[in-house]
């Protein structure tokens, strides 16, 4: 039995979004003091982090499995919003196919693979892209929330994979990538 690995399973834009995501992060870092973020790529949750103690191969053919019988994910990210005081993020728009696919894995990773995120039962699903969260001061907070409240960010993208993510220690890094090729 090897120790058990953090991992949670996540939904990436497309790398020009990463990229643009990342900038914020940065800006975030530079001028809020703010570097948390940055310790995981830009991405959406959809399965929160949980430990995993037997064989990580069984973990990614389980995955590969679902992923095999789900379609791309269309995506729309519009502006930008807060869970005050400390978590600043890009606003998800809750849409049919994201809650959809969001609350089939949960439940699939529950049958098959005995994962269940007790938190995310009792409330309802906010998918969210972080920029900035925990080690944001609510003074820093604040300042950030009034330049960035009204920015405006409107992007349509697709979520051609479902991503597993791992604990380093230090960061959270793609462990494995699962194609969804389902037809639309």
């Amino acid at each position: 039995m090897s120790h058990a690995q953090r991992f949670f399973i996540a939904l990436l834009p497309p790398q020009a979004i990463q990229d643009y995501a990342n900038e914020i992060k940065q800006h975030f870092a530079v001028h809020y003091e703010s570097r948390q973020a940055l310790k995981s790529p830009p991405h959406i949750t959809v399965q929160p982090p949980f430990e995993w103690a037997s064989d990580q191969s069984h973990l990614e053919q389980s995955l590969q499995e679902f992923a095999d019988q789900s379609a791309p994910v269309p995506i729309t990210l519009d502006g930008f919003s807060a869970f005050p005081p400390r978590v600043i993020f890009i606003n998800v728009l809750k849409t049919p196919e994201l809650l959809t696919v969001q609350k089939q894995l949960m439940d699939y990773s529950e049958t098959r693979l005995g994962i269940v995120d007790s938190a995310s039962k009792n409330r309802p699903f906010a998918p969210h892209m972080t920029v900035a969260f925990r080690d944001l001061t609510e003074q820093n907070f604040s300042l950030a929330w009034q330049e960035f409240r009204d920015k405006s960010l409107h992007v349509e993208l697709v979520a051609n994979e479902l991503t597993l993510l791992v604990h380093t220690g230090q960061r959270w890094t793609i462990a494995a990538e699962f194609p969804l090729t389902k037809p639309f």
